[in-house]
């Protein structure tokens, strides 16, 4: 295939849903073959290369971001006003000339303030010598029992009896209805707001005391999560049921927010977390990507709560078409653009309770992501059709009154509601791990995002910048979580036939061994894809041991302890950029030769930002027109229109073992101990607002 490209100069390029493409057209000849020995380079210097896990060429060094300096440099500025968020150096407060601006919203996770100044005020604030970075507080939106059946939930919950109890997840959102009976309480545990599994609500909006969600997206998070399916008589439970509650509201009644509140929430995360046993926070929220994860102020506050072993659960984003239909790639939002996030990808069960008929959701965003190339989403999750809880008065509630749903019992109001998005997928995710947290509290993040990968099902026809490692399946990670826990040598591991067994770590597939829970990739302060422990200076990155003939069939079988499959060499394939239109690739720069290049999505002339893809007819790249320009996102109004399946599920349960490959007798919850193990066999590989 040969590759022509037609550039028009423009100065900032918006790409997206609802909006008009004209800085790029890409024209593809089919029909003509080129071979990695074939491809000839295109430029006449040699790309910027980039270390894996540490900040690329594309990482600004600023005091005032692209936005807030278009608005210092206004004719109005003296007369306008801006909100931003503030982050100082090490040990510095904000300075007194200052303070009058401050909203008094501390974010000392990230050292930072929020404060509403005239705009004519921004150079001199960046100026000062206490001050390290000053960026824009940028709006943001909001982004079963089929679910719970087809990804394997229902069969952990019966056959190992978790549930999530005592594990804290913290629902970042527009809050949590004040009622409902699928949250009420069935525990010895005591809970401070009635009969509701919620064990603090704090409200970051309107600063009021007790629960409540005028939107009713945070509600209908929780309910995927934790909800007990009570009205529905057990039916529409969620994946963690017995999981304990945080509300963190941050949207209003239509789904907005921004950025300062967000991070606020994760603030108070940071320095509350423990108290309630918080493990896992949900984010089905999202924001426009404008700079590198590295300086982004809502993603480096994430990493903060990384470090201290808290998963982050992102949604995508629902971006996955353009106006016109097309497929489009590079359109993960932030924070889930960040590698320390794990992010999670939609996927529709079709309305069956059987894995074998899932596909993609077509508007599942797709990687790689803006700025830093990175391989996005980590994994899908079902998202389409999902039924969970509905707040009466809510705005959901009103605007969406065609996809309620009754339950079993005689109410007077209808108790659920259907609705689609990555934002139903990534509660899915986070209830998955809040199990895996129960059956291994040891787990660090990124040892959660590797067993998630490892043991979920790779489909055909989906490149990895779409489905991830693959689909979900909590049944296999729930299993090796649990294992890990006792394993020893000899052991055999708890393989299923469904694992695609692989690691996208970074923007490279690794295959071919088993995770060591000990090995020094799983540490709370690594990146997520570098090559060593701290960027370019210290140890080399371990993930795994020797496998026998593809299978790691017994724990600790290597003749060689230190005998490491998989290592800093990066062996496997590069999803991500190459120099060739081969394998996986999605994006590539005629350069590269296969190492990690910062340019890797531009290509005839020197300097100029040609954005490129992988020439399917219809596909398309989101990404702007002009190289470190600031990039606009095009975002959804509004969450995918939502699927109703039929309500009354008639089919029989599917099979376990055909389903997952799985070989592991069901047995009553009584009698199991410990969880069977089974002998492996070879894999087959088969907005914020309205995520």
């Amino acid at each position: 295939m040969t590759n022509v490209w037609i550039r028009q100069t423009r100065r900032k390029a918006v790409w997206g849903p609802k909006r008009t493409l004209a800085a790029l057209v890409v024209l593809c000849v089919a029909g003509l073959g080129v071979s990695s020995a074939d491809a000839k380079p295109q430029h006449t210097r040699q790309a910027p290369h980039k270390t894996a896990g540490a900040p690329g060429a594309f990482v600004k060094n600023y005091k005032l971001d692209d936005e807030l300096s278009d608005r210092s440099n206004r004719a109005t500025a003296a007369l306008t006003t801006t909100r931003v968020i503030v982050t100082l150096v090490p040990g510095a407060k904000l300075p007194g000339e200052f303070k009058k601006y401050a909203l008094n919203k501390s974010l000392s996770l990230i050292n930072g303030e929020v404060l509403d100044l005239p705009n004519g005020v921004l150079k001199q604030l960046a100026k000062h010598p206490d001050v390290f970075r000053v960026h824009y507080d940028r709006p943001i939106k909001s982004h079963n029992y089929r679910t719970g059946i087809a990804v394997g939930a229902r069969t952990i919950q019966e056959t190992m009896g978790l549930t999530g109890a005592g594990v804290g997840v913290a629902i970042i959102d527009s809050g949590i209805a004040a009622w409902h009976d699928d949250l009420t309480n069935t525990t010895a545990k005591l809970f401070p707001y009635g009969n509701q599994r919620v064990a603090k609500f704090v409200d970051f909006v309107n600063g009021r005391t007790l629960p409540y969600d005028d939107s009713g997206h945070g509600t209908h998070v929780a309910g995927i999560i934790a909800g007990n399916g009570y009205d529905s008589k057990g039916e529409k439970s969620g994946i963690a049921p017995d999981a304990n509650l945080v509300s963190l509201k941050v949207l209003d009644q239509d789904g907005k927010g921004t950025i300062s509140n967000i991070i606020a929430a994760l603030n108070w995360i940071a320095t509350n977390g423990a108290t309630y046993n918080v493990r896992v926070v949900n984010m089905s929220v999202g924001a426009g990507v404008y700079e590198s994860y590295w300086t982004d102020p809502l993603t480096v506050a994430t990493k903060k709560l990384t470090d201290k072993g808290i998963v982050v659960v992102a949604a995508a984003g629902n971006l996955g078409k353009n106006a016109a239909g097309q497929l489009q790639y590079g359109a993960i939002t932030s924070p889930a653009n960040a590698p320390w996030v794990l992010t999670v990808g939609a996927s529709s069960t079709m309305g069956t309770l059987s894995r074998n008929d899932d596909e993609m959701a077509a508007f599942s965003s797709s990687g790689p992501t803006a700025f830093d190339f990175e391989s996005k989403p980590d994994l899908v999750a079902p998202g389409v059709g999902t039924v969970s809880l509905a707040v009466p008065g809510s705005t959901l509630y009103g605007t969406k009154s065609a996809f309620l749903l009754a339950g079993k019992l005689a109410l007077g109001s209808k108790p659920y509601l259907a609705l689609s998005g990555t934002s139903m997928a990534a509660p899915v995710v986070t209830g998955s791990v809040a199990l895996m947290m129960q059956a291994n509290p040891k787990l660090t993040p990124n040892l959660v995002k590797a067993i998630l990968q490892y043991t979920s099902q790779q489909y055909p026809g989906y490149s990895s910048m779409r489905q991830g490692a693959g689909f979900l399946n909590t049944l296999g990670a729930v299993r090796l979580a649990k294992f890990y826990v006792t394993a020893k040598a000899g052991d055999r591991v708890p393989v299923q036939k469904v694992w695609s067994e692989q690691i996208l770590w970074g923007s490279h597939r690794l295959t071919g061994g088993i995770m060591k829970p000990t090995a020094n990739a799983w540490a709370n302060t690594v990146v997520w894809g570098s090559a060593k422990t701290m960027a370019s200076t210290g140890d080399n990155i371990v993930w795994g041991s020797m496998a026998l003939n593809g299978d790691n069939i017994v724990w600790g079988s290597s003749t060689s302890g230190d005998n490491i499959v998989w290592g800093t060499s990066m062996v496997g394939d590069n999803i991500v950029w190459g120099s060739a239109m081969v394998g996986d690739n999605i994006v590539w720069g005629s350069d590269c030769g296969g190492a990690d290049c910062d340019n890797t999505v531009w290509g005839t002339s020197d300097g100029d930002n040609i954005v490129w893809g992988s020439c399917n007819a219809g596909d398309n790249i989101v990404w702007g027109s002009s190289l470190g320009d600031n990039i606009v996102w095009g975002t959804a109004d509004e969450d995918e229109s939502p699927v109703v399946y039929p309500d009354e599920v008639v089919e029989p349960l599917p099979s376990v073992d055909l389903e997952f490959g799985d070989l592991v007798p069901l047995v009553p919850t009584t009698t199991l101990t410990p969880d069977p193990l089974v002998t492996p066999v070879d894999s087959t590989v088969g907005s914020i607002g309205g995520f």
